[in-house]
């Protein structure tokens, strides 16, 4: 699956950015977090908070995601991994499916590995996103 174009807010990247520095600045044995995080950040394009589309996933966003082997869909806050809690349904950005997630829009098919293997997920629908309800200091 051809990978598309994704986008993030100027205040997410600095934000996230400072996740990956602070994990490089500490011997972690198991880093595939962190670099897939880093990967997806250097291949997205960035925009001002007030520029982003409603219907792109940015942090703190609450969107329906569509698992395309079974049919399943599932809402999900994408969060920063200090406010993680899969059982109230916030998914950290460091989860691969929270990484996979962020930068794309409605519509969007993702392909992403997990330790299961590899999910297919398509996003349905986002229902809030901090910057089109104007929530810039989340």
């Amino acid at each position: 699956m051809a990978k598309r174009k994704i986008y993030v807010t100027e205040r997410d990247r600095q934000r996230l950015e400072d996740i990956i520095a602070a994990f490089d600045e500490v011997d972690h044995r198991d880093r595939s977090d962190i670099d897939a995080l880093a990967a997806e950040l250097r291949r997205a394009e960035t925009v001002a908070a007030e520029d982003i589309p409603a219907n792109v996933v940015t942090m703190n966003s609450k969107v329906v995601l569509r698992d395309m082997a079974n049919g399943e869909t599932k809402t999900w806050v994408l969060v920063f991994p200090r406010n993680a809690n899969a059982s109230a349904g916030a998914i950290s950005v460091l989860a691969p499916v929270g990484t996979a997630i962020l930068g794309y829009a409605t519509g969007d098919e993702i392909e992403w590995r997990v330790p299961s293997g590899t999910r297919r997920l398509r996003i349905e629908e986002v229902l809030y996103q901090p910057e089109a309800a104007g929530d810039f200091h989340l």
